[in-house]
């Protein structure tokens, strides 16, 4: 038999799976669940997890990875349940799929660098049955991270701008059309038509503005992230001065609510 290489590792698993199949036999509420009632719980975990990476809490990270994985066996023990598939599938059909997509680290005759890696790696997903190089990407994501994915997926089969200057001409063109079409909505506020087509130029300049992002190895979701937490920090600022000064904001005129800013500005830089 075969040496166990991670046998601490191995026993914590152990451990975990039969204490899931303890609760999941044993408890009312777990035995009751079902993969569409666990799918939005499962959504709800994955945001915890992301906050826990922006926060760069590593215990916090490592709290929401064992919920992750708390999921991962739910999921198994009910495809086990329906004699669909079992842990050890999910395991076997993982460590396949890396062998299988990554021959450069498995055969040393291979000499590939991170931009072959990244080619290679969508030709082996259409070879593995995907029907376009977009199969992967799920209809259900947020759109910003989805439209990062998919010109992602693009670049990886060389369908890609050459250089940041063009991609930024592109943001400065798309703008340039989503002012035209503001301007022709002025003059027919009520057409709907026009109204569409201010809304599908507004999405090619977040489109273009995406693209540019990943040219300056920006990743657009967590930059905005960034930002909206921001705002919210330094407008609870505003709020807390202005109850501390006895004047809600609501009572506020703008140029009052400029001076609260300005200083929250200052506080939070």
């Amino acid at each position: 038999m075969e040496e166990i290489k991670h046998k601490k590792e191995v026993l914590a698993f152990d451990k975990m799976l039969s204490l899931m199949e303890q609760v999941r036999n044993e408890c009312p509420w777990d035995h009751a669940q079902t993969n569409d009632t666990l799918r939005t719980l499962t959504i709800e975990e994955l945001y915890e997890l992301s906050q826990a990476i922006l926060d760069k809490n590593d215990k916090e990270i490592c709290k929401e990875l064992g919920d992750v994985m708390m999921h991962v066996v739910f999921y198994a023990l009910i495809g086990k349940e329906k004699d669909a598939f079992d842990i050890t599938d999910v395991l076997n059909s993982l460590s396949e799929k890396l062998i299988r997509r990554h021959p450069h680290v498995f055969n040393k005759e291979l000499n590939l660098t991170a931009q072959d890696v990244e080619k290679n790696w969508e030709r082996i997903k259409l070879k593995e049955g995907n029907r376009s190089t977009f199969a992967g990407v799920p209809e259900t994501l947020p759109s910003l991270i989805k439209a990062y994915r998919l010109q992602d997926k693009a670049k990886g089969i060389g369908f890609d701008w050459k250089c940041k200057e063009d991609v930024w001409k592109k943001v400065e063109e798309e703008i340039n059309e989503l002012k035209e079409e503001e301007k022709a909505i002025k003059e027919n506020p009520n057409n709907q038509t026009q109204k569409s087509k201010v809304e599908a130029e507004f999405g090619d300049v977040l489109f273009s503005l995406i693209n540019y992002a990943r040219f300056i190895d920006v990743n657009p979701d967590t930059a905005l992230e960034m930002t909206n937490r921001k705002f919210k920090s330094r407008f609870e600022y505003m709020e807390k001065q202005a109850k501390e000064n006895g004047k809600p904001l609501q009572d506020m005129d703008i140029d009052e609510m400029e001076v609260l800013w300005q200083q929250a500005k200052n506080q939070t830089r």
